[in-house]
């Protein structure tokens, strides 16, 4: 069959890419998820302990009466109803629910996003800010942490903000990649100078015990997120927007139907009930912390910084990128950070993770340090 390539003047080409993507789109590199069998994981900021076997029991037989040939509970009433107990909401506020908090951001994108509007962000920080702005038709607009601990720089965000006037000003507390809680003084500045929302990313909460949730009723414009990914259950992909009940509904118009599967809502409820056991392991991984922070601090040729989250931030200059090839093939997993900012500079970043496996990560790292 004789294949028909003629095409009107003016019309463009449908075999060309390049005219129907949106440049934004094109820009971008799918999000890229490294192979990790076989390796000690410790690149993803997960819990790296597991349930109990008498509690793994108990919630495969919940699991049992999960009809799986009926859609879902639209709006997980139950696990919303689980989720506002666990928190601990203060009354006036909502819950919205997502598929991790990355899909609650992009909620919030395609709710407020449009052309001529910006996202303002400090950098470095969690990289989907960034990706999910320009996919929604957002500007990014990043304003760089001071030099020396990461802190904000809270003149450059005042102006900023006063510069660019953003629909949403997005604030990693504490923030990711680096660890650190900024000054509650100078966030306050900018929720006050801020014309639009103010999206307060508390994803490692547990780790840290600072949050805003009990402003939140003298600040309608500043919403909350959070995730049950980093306490033990980011399999789950269980993602919460908290705030204002008018604001959400707003945003719940942009939610796809049934985004929280059947199994995830059921798993999530069950575990609530068991929030001891995640309590425990948190404090287990925060004792870990401390234990490899001053391993690391003890090490020469590397700066660590110190993290109110499950993850450490070191500095190796000049060897980054080797360090992370020796340690891959040893089949250790770091993140690394080298290139992805000017001040993440040679730098990786290490979940914390079993006692053995961060004292195998710390020998190999001597190793490396020494060569």
């Amino acid at each position: 069959m004789k294949r028909y390539t003629e095409q009107a003047p003016g019309v463009m080409n449908p075999a060309r890419i390049d005219d129907w993507v949106r440049p934004e789109v094109r820009e971008l590199a799918a999000y890229a998820v490294p192979e990790a069998h076989g390796c000690i994981k410790l690149d993803a900021m997960e819990n790296p302990y597991s349930w109990p076997e008498e509690l793994a029991g108990a919630w495969l037989e919940v699991l049992r009466h999960v009809l799986l040939n009926r859609y879902p509970d639209g709006e997980a009433r139950n696990l919303k109803d689980r989720l506002a107990t666990y928190l601990e909401l203060p009354s006036g506020l909502d819950l919205l629910l997502g598929n991790g908090s990355d899909e609650l951001i992009q909620m919030v994108g395609l709710t407020v996003g449009g052309p001529g509007r910006c996202l303002v962000a400090p950098e470095p920080t969690f990289a989907m800010y960034r990706r999910i702005a320009k996919i929604t038709g957002l500007e990014y607009v990043g304003v760089p942490l001071k030099s020396l601990n990461f802190d904000l720089d809270g003149a450059a965000m005042l102006s900023a903000i006063q510069g660019r006037q953003p629909v949403v000003v997005a604030l990693s507390y504490p923030n990711n990649p680096t660890g650190n809680l900024f000054d509650r003084g100078l966030i306050a500045e900018i929720i006050a100078a801020s014309p639009g929302l103010v999206l307060i990313d508390e994803a490692y909460f547990s780790f840290a015990c600072g949050t805003w949730i009990d402003e939140l009723s003298r600040h309608p414009r500043v919403l909350i997120l959070r995730t049950l990914s980093k306490i033990g259950l980011a399999g789950l992909r269980i993602g919460m927007l908290i705030g204002a009940p008018e604001w959400l509904a707003e945003i719940n118009k942009t939610r796809l139907p049934y985004n929280m599967n059947s199994l995830s809502q059921a798993s999530g409820a069950f575990m609530l009930t068991h929030a001891e056991v995640f309590a425990a392991q948190i404090a287990q991984i925060c004792l870990e912390r401390q234990v490899l922070y001053q391993a690391l601090a003890a090490m020469r040729g590397l700066q660590v910084w110190p993290s109110r989250t499950n993850f450490l931030l070191l500095r190796i200059p000049g060897r980054a990128d080797r360090v992370f090839n020796g340690l891959r093939h040893q089949n250790i997993l770091v993140k690394n950070l080298n290139g992805q900012h000017p001040l993440l500079a040679d730098c990786l970043r290490v979940t914390v993770g079993r006692h053995e496996e961060n004292e195998a990560f710390c020998a190999a790292l001597t190793m490396h340090l020494c060569e």
